[in-house]
């Protein structure tokens, strides 16, 4: 079956990247929450968070919510980031992923 995330990094499915470096992939979600809703994902596969050891690949990942916000444009205006993690947390895909959301007023949104 494979990695959902993994195939897109991969380019075996398509999306609208973002932003890419030598640890992450930036792209935008097909299922959005808000007017500005990217992923970003570390480009080796890690389950969740709680799996995330590596403080390179972590700082990394926030750099790509830099430029993921200065591409989009809410850098000023202000978002969101959420890193669900495990079934409590409402983890759907089993892949590290961060939402970047923006683009409007988040008040009552949730990632």
């Amino acid at each position: 079956m494979g990695c959902i995330f993994c195939k897109i990094i991969a380019g075996e499915i398509p999306s609208n990247k973002i932003y890419e470096d030598d640890f992450v992939y930036a792209f935008d979600d097909i299922q959005p929450q808000a007017p500005v809703h990217s992923l970003i994902v570390p480009k080796k596969h890690i389950e969740s968070l709680n799996d995330l050891s590596d403080t390179e690949l972590w700082a990394a990942m926030l750099n790509g919510v830099h430029e993921v916000v200065k591409a989009k444009g809410i850098e000023e205006s202000g978002y969101r980031i959420v890193v669900n993690c495990g079934p409590d947390g409402t983890q759907i895909i089993w892949h590290l992923h961060m939402h970047v959301l923006g683009g409007e007023l988040l008040d009552a949104k949730m990632g």
